[in-house]
């Protein structure tokens, strides 16, 4: 390890914020040299993380995640916790920043002393969350963070990766007096470990009571995740701060009902075998796209798939095999 990047490890073990932002800068880097500094970086820190609770929060735009963030994070706080938020923001075309910037939307966390806020665009990666997520959040645990929240985009219906990646899944949902639940798909639903209706309050109150006795009835119907843990619904008002403590009751709840039968363990090494296949695929795809002999034969392979005269699995194979010789 370097000095540089020993000291960074140092300073982000030590809680030392402009560290820590600094580091997850390195890891969500895609330079060559930043992926090394990156490797190292957290092989140094791994050790260090890992007791944190992991929660991915998902839900379509309207729904208040951002509230429901500040004002859950705020809480926490209060009862002593450290908390650090990773907002996955759907990314301009254009540029291919952040479009909503989700910091400037939870105003009170971004600034508490014990919380860490972090937006990152999306880019390109499917499933509501960054290619670099789980870098991030072992940077966040290694720095002394006792509970993380990974919000995703929020913005289709393949926002289903943050459940591959944190402990327990949390979806919420408008009130909408059920009928959001023809639209919804039902695979969010299925890997959903809480079910929050948000915006339980005045006007909405009715509905959205509605839409947790039909979410429930649904639930009946679907296989849960965990042996020992049935999906609750539950309502609850961001806005007004309402429900919220019985949220977190509900999350403990969760994470204790996992650890006792080893559950938690489990699902944490299934989810890091995974991670190192996913990378794996990832840096096979990288390496071949990169090679400049079979660059040249792109061309030729794109323009057959175009006019139809190959099939895209076959020329595919091509490459592949042609990558295979070179070794």
């Amino acid at each position: 390890m370097t000095d540089k990047t020993q000291s960074l490890a140092e300073q982000v073990r030590a809680g030392d914020r402009r560290a820590l932002a600094k580091a997850i800068t390195l890891v969500e880097s895609t330079r060559e040299d930043h992926r090394r500094q990156a490797s190292i970086l957290l092989e140094s820190l791994i050790p260090y993380s890992g007791k944190a609770i992991r929660l991915g929060i998902s839900g379509a735009p309207g729904t208040g995640k951002s509230t429901f963030i500040e004002v859950f994070g705020n809480l926490l706080i209060a009862q002593g916790h450290s908390v650090a938020v990773l907002a996955v923001d759907p990314s301009s075309a254009v540029t291919g920043g952040s479009i909503l910037g989700d910091k400037t939307r939870m105003e009170t966390l971004a600034f508490a002393e014990k919380a860490f806020v972090r937006p990152s665009p999306a880019g390109r990666t499917l499933g509501g969350v960054t290619r670099r997520t789980r870098e991030s959040m072992l940077v966040c645990e290694a720095a002394g963070f006792d509970v993380i929240l990974v919000e995703t985009v929020g913005v289709g219906q393949s926002e289903t990766a943050v459940a591959d990646m944190t402990d327990m899944f949390l979806l919420l949902l408008s009130p909408s007096g059920g009928d959001e639940l023809q639209g919804i798909k039902r695979g969010i639903v299925e890997l959903a470990d809480l079910i929050l209706v948000n915006k339980a309050d005045g006007d909405q109150a009715a509905a959205a009571a509605q839409t947790q006795s039909d979410y429930r009835s649904a639930l009946h119907f679907m296989k849960s995740r965990f042996d020992h843990w049935q999906p609750p619904v539950m309502a609850c008002s961001a806005l007004n701060n309402q429900g919220i403590e019985d949220v977190w009751s509900k999350v403990k709840e969760f994470s204790l009902a996992l650890s006792e039968k080893g559950q938690l363990t489990h699902l944490r090494a299934q989810q890091a075998k995974a991670w190192m296949w996913s990378e794996t695929a990832e840096s096979l795809i990288a390496d071949l796209k990169a090679n400049p002999e079979i660059n040249k034969l792109v061309p030729e392979l794109e323009s057959a798939v175009l006019k139809g005269t190959l099939p895209a699995t076959n020329a595919a194979q091509r490459l592949v095999e042609s990558y295979k010789k070179m070794d």
